[in-house]
């Protein structure tokens, strides 16, 4: 079925059909629904080209994806991936994914933006000082950071969880435990989220004047390998610590491991608190001794995402420009009393 057989069958004009399945504001609902419900019905699918011509909008949101021989693949990402997904196919959006050189994202940025596939821009994993920020800012493009960049004014619109609160209330817990000796198993350095997490953690011990000592702090890819040398060093040092921070419930599992491999009691000998973006295919509910987590849902970030750039596209509704998403924090079984000294 085509636009006219489509107009034909409900009455209406092309024009009309044409408008209300782009989101035009002066369609009014009943017709809007109307004709979506005929889409559905028939399973008619719009001409991407026409439609193109037609409103001047290709249809689409792009990422660029940073990737070289040797560069870690995330289930993090993929996570997000989905929710973005999700939100698109309910919009009939299609998103432009970009491979690039891990040192030119700026470029491959500015390259998708002037190809004219893309309505819109978002940028992910933001780094301290992130240079992508300046750069979208300067186009004449929807964009949306998924995150934020530490150290720059935030005057861009983000999507972010409040990365610091998450790890200060986690601390404080562990504080309230009686725990006074601390590890802190973290994502890459530059990443913003991991300076903001060490942050939080820094702010807890502080109020009850102790430090976080770097040696007991690792930064490494968030791998349940990188998790399990992490803690196997740690571990080994002189003074071992009671409490374990996470930044991801992968890197729990090779902490986990670690852990178990020393013959210690996970709650009783040594306590450990990890972010759980919610992957489908690990939950810390389901680990031996159950989890105690930060928890936000990247899918559900993802779907966000999505929703207010096409949204904005679409011209359905004004959205907040920036938004701070909170925590919650899951007690459960990994997590306990400090052991006495």
């Amino acid at each position: 079925m085509n636009l006219k057989q489509l107009s034909q069958m409900l009455g209406l004009s092309q024009t009309t059909v044409s408008r209300a399945l782009n989101g035009y504001p002066e369609v009014n609902r009943e017709t809007r629904e109307r004709v979506l419900k005929a889409v559905r019905e028939t399973g008619y699918r719009p001409n991407k080209a026409a439609q193109r011509l037609a409103t001047g909008k290709a249809g689409s949101i792009g990422l660029v994806m940073p990737t070289a021989p040797g560069h870690p693949s995330d289930v993090h990402f993929s996570e997000f991936l989905t929710g973005l997904g999700e939100e698109a196919l309910r919009h009939d959006f299609h998103f432009v994914l970009t491979p690039a050189d891990p040192n030119d994202e700026v470029g491959a940025l500015k390259r998708l933006a002037a190809s004219g596939n893309v309505d819109a821009l978002f940028v992910t994993y933001m780094r301290g000082h992130d240079p992508r920020v300046e750069m979208l800012k300067s186009l004449s493009m929807p964009f949306l950071v998924h995150g934020r960049s530490f150290g720059t004014e935030a005057d861009y619109p983000y999507l972010d969880i409040d990365n610091e609160g998450a790890f200060y209330d986690a601390t404080k817990l562990l504080l309230q435990l009686g725990h006074k000796r601390f590890a802190l198993l973290n994502g890459p350095i530059y990443l913003d989220f991991a300076i903001r997490r060490k942050n939080g953690v820094v702010a807890a011990l502080a109020e009850r004047g102790l430090t976080l000592d770097e040696t007991y702090v690792s930064h490494t890819p968030m791998t349940d390998e990188q998790g399990l040398f992490a803690m196997e060093r740690i571990l080994q040092l002189d003074e071992r610590p009671t409490a374990i921070l996470c930044s991801s419930t992968v890197l729990a599992l090779g902490a986990v491991r670690a852990i178990n491999q020393a013959k210690l009691k996970l709650g009783e000998d040594i306590s450990l608190i990890a972010h759980d973006d919610v992957l489908t295919l690990l939950k810390p509910e389901n680990f031996t001794v159950p989890l105690t987590t930060t928890r936000s849902s990247l899918r559900a970030a993802g779907m966000r995402v999505a929703e207010r750039l096409i949204g904005e596209i679409k011209q359905l509704e004004t959205f907040p420009k920036q938004e701070l998403w909170k925590t919650e924090l899951i007690v459960r079984a990994s997590t306990g009393v400090a052991p006495a000294e």
